[in-house]
C-alpha cells in the first residue's frame, strides 16, 4: 500500500485554490535547495554550486550557453524569485513545485516549457521518480529537480566538464537533448530489471500458485501503469520538439530529438509488453490455482470410492441380527478383513490404470 500511494499521490490539498498559487505538492524534504551553474563556450566552461541564486540570475546569454539545476522545490519562496527574476508566468512556477504533473510541453514564446518524469532503478529492482521540469530560452536552460538524491544527468555534466562530443559547440537546445536522451537511456535501465522481476514472478506463478504471489503480481500490475503514464505523454513531447517551428531549436538538434522519440516508442512498446503479459500471468496464477484445486478434489474423491464399499462391509456386519452365519465362523473376521484389502487393492489398482491416480 506505500509503494502505491508514492506512485500514485493525490493533489486534493489544492483544491479551491485561484491558479498561479504556488503550494508544494510532492515528497516532504528537509534539505537546502542546492543549485549548481554551467557556463560554457566551446573554449572555456565555469561551474559554480552554490544555495544562493541571485549571482545567476537573469541568465546571460551573451556569456555562452548557460545551464541552471535547480535541486529542491520545496523553498516555494526561492522558485518564487526565480520565477520573478526570469520573468516566468505564474502557471509555469505552479507547475513547477506541483510534482504531480505528467509530461507535457507549453510554448510560451520567449520559452518552452516541458515536464518529464526521472526513474532512478534501486537495487533491489525497484526504482523511484521525480519530476523534471526544463525551461529552455535562447541559450540558456532551467532545470528543477525534486531533491531525491542522485539523478541521471551526472553524464552530461562529465560531458561539459571533458569537453567530450559537440555538447559544448552546441546551444541549450542539445544541452536539453542530451539530458532528455539521459532519462530516456534510464527508462530502459528500469525497464529491464522490471522485466527480471516479472520472470522470477511466472516462475512462481507456474510452480507455487500462493497468494503472496498475487499481492507481487498485483504491485507489479501498479508499476506498469505508472511506467506507461510516464512514457505514453513523453511520446508526445517529444513529438512536438521535433516538429515544431519555433527558434529555439535548431533545425541540427531536431535530428537527435527524432532518435530520442524512437527510443520513447521503443521503451513504451516494452511496456505494452510487460502490460500483456502482466495480465496473461494473472489468468495463468486462476488456472493454476483452479488445477490445484481440482487435483485435491479429484485425490479427496478417489479416497472416497476407495471406503465405499469398505463402509458397507463394515456397516454391513455392524448390525445387530441374531443370525448372520458369518458371524459364527472361525475365520470370518479375517476373511472380512481380506475382503476388505483386496476391494482396495483392486480399486487403487483399476484407478492406476484409467491414470486417476
Amino acid at each position: 500500500m506505500k509503494r502505491s500511494r508514492r506512485l500514485f499521490r493525490t493533489r486534493a490539498v489544492k483544491e479551491g485554490l485561484p491558479p498561479g498559487t504556488l503550494v508544494h505538492l510532492g515528497e516532504a524534504s528537509s534539505e537546502e535547495v542546492a543549485i549548481t551553474c554551467f557556463t560554457y563556450t566551446e573554449q572555456s566552461i565555469q561551474e559554480q554550486r552554490t544555495n544562493a541564486i541571485d549571482s545567476f540570475l537573469p541568465p546571460n546569454a551573451n556569456k555562452g550557453t548557460i545551464w541552471i539545476d535547480v535541486e529542491g522545490v520545496h523553498q516555494v519562496e526561492t522558485i518564487r524569485h526565480l520565477g520573478e527574476s526570469c520573468n516566468l508566468h505564474p502557471l509555469v512556477l505552479e507547475d513547477i513545485v506541483s510534482t504531480l504533473q505528467r509530461p507535457k510541453i507549453e510554448d510560451y514564446d520567449d520559452y518552452l516549457f516541458l515536464v518529464v518524469r526521472m526513474l532512478i532503478p534501486a537495487q533491489d529492482g525497484d526504482f523511484s521518480t521525480e519530476q523534471v521540469s526544463l525551461i529552455l530560452g535562447k541559450n540558456w536552460l532551467l532545470t528543477f529537480q525534486e531533491g531525491t538524491k542522485g539523478d541521471v544527468f551526472e553524464p552530461v555534466r562529465e560531458r561539459i566538464r571533458s569537453g567530450k562530443g559537440k555538447i559544448r559547440s552546441q546551444g541549450a537546445d542539445y544541452l536539453a537533448y542530451a539530458l532528455l536522451d539521459a532519462l530516456v537511456d534510464r527508462y530502459f535501465t528500469v525497464l529491464e530489471q522490471f522485466g527480471e522481476r516479472l520472470i522470477g514472478l511466472e516462475e512462481q506463478v507456474s510452480l507455487h500458485p500462493h497468494p503472496r504471489v498475487l499481492v507481487q503480481l498485483n504491485e507489479m500490475k501498479k508499476e506498469a501503469i505508472f511506467l506507461r503514464k510516464t512514457i505514453w505523454p513523453l511520446r508526445d513531447v517529444l513529438s512536438f520538439l521535433q516538429r515544431d517551428d519555433t527558434d529555439l531549436i535548431a533545425e541540427s538538434t531536431r535530428i537527435y530529438l527524432r532518435d530520442v522519440h524512437d527510443h520513447a516508442i521503443q521503451a513504451m512498446d516494452t511496456v505494452e509488453t510487460y502490460r500483456d503479459l502482466l495480465s496473461g500471468m494473472q489468468d495463468l496464477y486462476l488456472s493454476s490455482i483452479s488445477n490445484r484445486t481440482n487435483e485435491i478434489m479429484k485425490f479427496l474423491t478417489v479416497i472416497g470410492t476407495i471406503f465405499i464399499p469398505l463402509t458397507f462391509i463394515v456397516g454391513l456386519y455392524g448390525m445387530n441380527f441374531k443370525y448372520m452365519p458369518e458371524l459364527e465362523w472361525h475365520w470370518g473376521y479375517f476373511s472380512v478383513l481380506a475382503l476388505m484389502a483386496l476391494i482396495t487393492l483392486g480399486m487403487i489398482v483399476y484407478f492406476r490404470h484409467r491414470k486417476w491416480l
